[in-house]
């Protein structure tokens, strides 16, 4: 590994432990109350079920619409394991977690065998009817609760453990994706035919893509079960699914860090607009409208904000863009100078203007102006020309002769 990617690392790093120890630390302290507290956990879950939807949508470019269900999966798993496996904390909430992740990653290769075989939006719909399907089932098992639900969830889900699970979803994510996996993934998503054509088991990358993606919704099922401590087959439905996709479109298809920043702005903006009451939804959809409008590509479109774009911000927003770009225009105007002054040392260059001698002080040959083909000039000439008898192609004046 070079220095400068173990740099980049290892700022990113340090970066997140400022970010962990001044959350934690105001949370700590009280500076942050409960309230608060749960709207940072909400924000952190959403941003882990976005980033893996993102994988399957934005990244795969694959439309899926039921990842709600992949969510239940993954909650019911592990709120039945810390339930029934009588392991204290974290030592059972762990496991469970692990389990959810799991249990959903096999539900999305059931479904995804039959449905990534085909193109354009078979997926979204088999994927939406796997969603209703889930809520059926949830409804109809005596040990899921049926339609009441699973009660008494311990609420185990803290500030560390969504923190550091979303670290390891954006690092496992991006590492995925700039890998040779991830190319070809990415090249599905620009032309799955062409892909195919180049040699890519397009269904193989699509499976593994939304597999991946599938896995990291259950995680954050399990997560969000230990977070609100009861779950209902209701909750799990298609309009669930729509909030995960706004978010994705929202923040930029394809980007890692604009789905943390859809998922923060999302789970926020309700929240700001309860004081409204009976119009807080309606303001909500008015704002996603006009942002869809000025900006569909969403906040970061494919882009991300990574160091070197936060280098830029800061020149930009210090003025030190502009300094620097005049710095560079004279350092380039004082090795031009530097360069003319050595080939005239080097009798390369003489005194006598540009337009008398070339390189070498050899004197150039007067060029003539020959009309481009296809100009006016050219067309008036050749028809001048046919008017004398003369073939326009062959023809060749004696002052163009004598110059040769």
């Amino acid at each position: 590994m070079d220095k400068v990617k173990l740099r980049s690392y290892l700022l990113n790093a340090l970066f997140a432990l400022v970010v962990y120890g001044i959350l934690h630390a105001l949370l700590k302290s009280g500076v942050i109350n409960p309230y608060y507290r749960g709207v940072i956990l909400l924000i952190g879950i959403n941003a882990i079920v976005t980033i893996g939807l993102n994988l399957a949508t934005g990244m795969l470019g694959e439309l899926c619409l039921g990842h709600a269900g992949f969510m239940a999966v993954g909650a019911y798993t592990s709120a039945l394991f810390t339930l029934n496996s009588g392991l204290p904390g974290l030592i059972g909430l762990i496991p469970g977690l692990i389990l959810g992740g799991l249990l959903a990653a096999a539900t999305a290769a059931l479904v995804g065998v039959p449905a990534l075989r085909l193109r354009g939006d078979y997926l979204a719909i088999i994927t939406l009817a796997f969603g209703e399907i889930i809520s059926v089932l949830l409804r109809s098992f005596a040990f899921t609760g049926g339609a009441r639900g699973l009660n008494g969830i311990p609420l185990l889900t803290n500030f560390p453990l969504v923190y550091w699970i979303l670290v390891l979803t954006i690092v496992a994510v991006y590492m995925l994706i700039r890998s040779r996996h991830g190319r070809a993934i990415l090249a599905i998503r620009e032309d799955d035919i062409a892909a195919e054509a180049s040699g890519i088991n397009v269904t193989r990358f699509k499976m593994t893509a939304f597999v991946i993606s599938a896995a990291i919704a259950g995680i954050g099922g399990g997560l969000y079960a230990h977070y609100i401590g009861i779950l209902s087959p209701n909750k799990f439905n298609y309009n669930y699914s729509i909030d995960y996709m706004v978010m994705v479109v929202f923040g930029g298809m394809g980007s890692i860090t604009g789905s943390i920043l859809s998922a923060g702005t999302l789970t926020i903006l309700p929240e700001l607009l309860r004081r409204f009451a009976d119009y807080r939804m309606l303001v909500y959809s008015v704002l996603l409208i006009i942002l869809m409008i000025f900006k569909p590509e969403g906040l970061l479109g494919q882009k991300e904000f990574s160091q070197r774009f936060a280098a830029n911000l800061i020149r930009r927003l210090t003025g030190r863009e502009e300094r620097s770009a005049a710095s560079y225009d004279r350092h380039e105007l004082s090795v031009a100078r530097e360069t003319t002054r050595r080939a005239r040392e080097r009798g390369y260059l003489t005194e006598q203007g540009p337009g008398d001698l070339g390189v070498g002080g050899r004197r150039r040959r007067p060029e003539e102006n020959i009309p481009v083909a296809g100009t006016a000039v050219a067309e008036s000439e050749g028809r001048t020309l046919t008017r004398q008898g003369l073939d326009a192609g062959s023809y060749e004046t004696a002052e163009r002769k004598g110059r040769r």
